[in-house]
């Protein structure tokens, strides 16, 4: 049986072997980013510092929060958006595999068996009734020699495909990290407003219950009691308000996390973070963003419009196809295996398109037009890293200097709220100035609150506008071979 089928499959697949490999396909060269070698420089950027090509910046080393680190360790296990990017990887990557399959032969194995009776010889009706029985067995074989690539220039295509929707899964990956530290610097913060309108509340009331004492002594206006009780309903709503926000900053919390968070893994408020988030390297080149997820997903989708053009371009040419068969045929099934009963066949076919209606010119330009789109997106995406680490950057120049300045504030409106209110408990001066301290003190405070937010939430802005690290926050997805 080995000789027998050898002939023509061997043939076959040693024909495609020798033929296929060439493509018609651009040289594919890597655009030049069109944006500055350096980032900005001016009052809002700190100052110039020797440049790290590719500094490490794991999350790991910028959020050294335990409680942190475990929402976010249980949200890439758990989000279902995370989820949903990484079957999509799974889908590309079987579109993948089925595109570059067709760049091989195709072999089946056939088996058949039937049974016919009919009237034989010239005498019609009158002639007898003859059984007769077929058994086959056989392997068949077809392939497209890809002599002007367009296989393999599809192939090619579909495995940059591929490694875009990777990249993509990265670049989910890598939001939904900052998202989650986003929230969780959220939660906290609106924890630590919570305590400062509890806080006032408190104050307000004493102040609320000085105040009615004094007017039932005769020594304070009615007017200083109203004015009292605006700062203490002011702060009551404000309370109200917050109470709300913390349970609503937990739900998204737990909604990116894909699961309860217990109280246990929350953060009491945003002093219990200061303290445990690292700093990004200081001297970044910006030659850093070529290795943001969705900057690497937008030149694999570039790569993959040039290997288009190649494909367009073996459409004008002529499409050659060789199939093959090798098998037994005989009437008896316990003969079928003979030798005698060997059959095989093989034929060459050749297709040349000569009138299509303009559908192979069009489809040359489509592929070129898309390869013209896809530079510009990439060269969009790489601009918009570029803003994102510039602003992240431009933030982070200034952002010690003014929470010195809001730590000075509060520092001066509580020194100043304490002079106000002792000089009206010895009847020295009224009551507007003890409610004009009291306000400045009680927007200090949540001010202060905002900036200490924000100079954290600036960490985060910066590690997803840098892309993270491709190596230490690598994800479990398997990239494809190179075909």
């Amino acid at each position: 049986m080995r000789r027998a089928l050898a002939p023509p499959l061997a043939a076959l697949s040693l024909t495609g072997l020798a033929l296929g490999g060439c493509t018609l396909e651009p040289h594919y060269a890597r655009p030049a980013p069109a944006i500055p070698p350096a980032w900005p420089a001016g009052p809002a950027y700190a100052p110039t510092q020797a440049a790290e090509p590719l500094p490490a910046l794991s999350y790991r080393d910028l959020f050294r929060d335990p409680q942190l680190l475990g929402l976010i360790d249980q949200a890439l296990a758990h989000n279902q958006n995370l989820g949903a990017a990484l079957a999509n990887v799974e889908i590309a990557r079987a579109q993948y595999r089925i595109q570059r399959a067709e760049l091989f032969p195709s072999v089946e194995a056939n088996a058949s068996t039937g049974q016919a009776r009919a009237r034989q010889g010239a005498s019609g009706l009158s002639a007898s009734p003859v059984t007769t029985r077929t058994h086959e067995a056989d392997l068949s074989a077809a392939f497209e020699i890809d002599l002007f690539g367009r296989l393999r220039s599809l192939s090619h295509a579909a495995r940059q495909q591929y490694l875009a929707t990777e990249a993509g899964a990265r670049a989910a990956r890598l939001t939904l990290v900052g998202e989650v530290a986003k929230a969780y610097l959220a939660l906290a913060a609106d924890r630590t407003l919570l305590g400062v309108s509890s806080d006032t509340v408190a104050s307000a009331q004493r102040t609320v219950a000085l105040t009615q004492a004094r007017l039932d002594g005769g020594v304070a206006a009615r007017t200083d009691l109203a004015q009292a009780q605006t700062l203490l309903e002011q702060a009551r709503s404000d309370q109200a308000q917050l109470t709300t926000q913390v349970a609503q900053d937990r739900n998204a919390l737990e909604l990116l996390v894909g699961a309860a968070a217990p109280d246990a893994a929350l953060p009491a408020g945003l002093e219990d973070v200061d303290g445990k988030l690292g700093e990004a390297p200081a001297g970044l080149d910006s030659r850093i963003l070529l290795r943001r997820p969705d900057v690497l997903e937008a030149e694999h989708r570039l790569r993959a419009a040039n290997a288009q053009i190649g494909a367009a371009r073996a459409a004008f040419f002529p499409t050659i196809s060789l199939t093959g068969l090798a098998g037994y045929a005989s009437p008896a099934l316990g003969g079928l295996f003979g030798g005698h009963n060997t059959i095989w066949q093989a034929q060459g076919a050749a297709s040349l398109p000569i009138f299509e209606g303009g559908a192979n010119v069009a489809g040359l330009a489509e592929a070129r037009g898309g390869q013209r789109l896809a530079v510009a997106n990439y060269q969009l995406a790489v601009q918009t890293a570029f803003r994102d680490v510039a602003d992240a950057l431009a933030r982070r120049g200034t952002m010690q200097q003014q929470l010195s300045a809001q730590q000075a504030l509060f520092a001066a409106a509580t020194n100043s709220y304490d002079l106000s209110f002792a000089r009206y408990k010895e009847g020295i001066d009224t009551y507007l100035a003890v409610l004009v301290a009291q306000r400045t003190l009680y927007t200090a405070r949540q001010s202060l609150t905002q900036t200490r937010l924000d100079r954290a939430q600036n960490l985060v802005a910066l590690y997803l506008a840098l892309g993270g690290d491709p190596l230490l926050d690598a994800m479990p997805v398997t990239a494809a071979k190179s075909s």
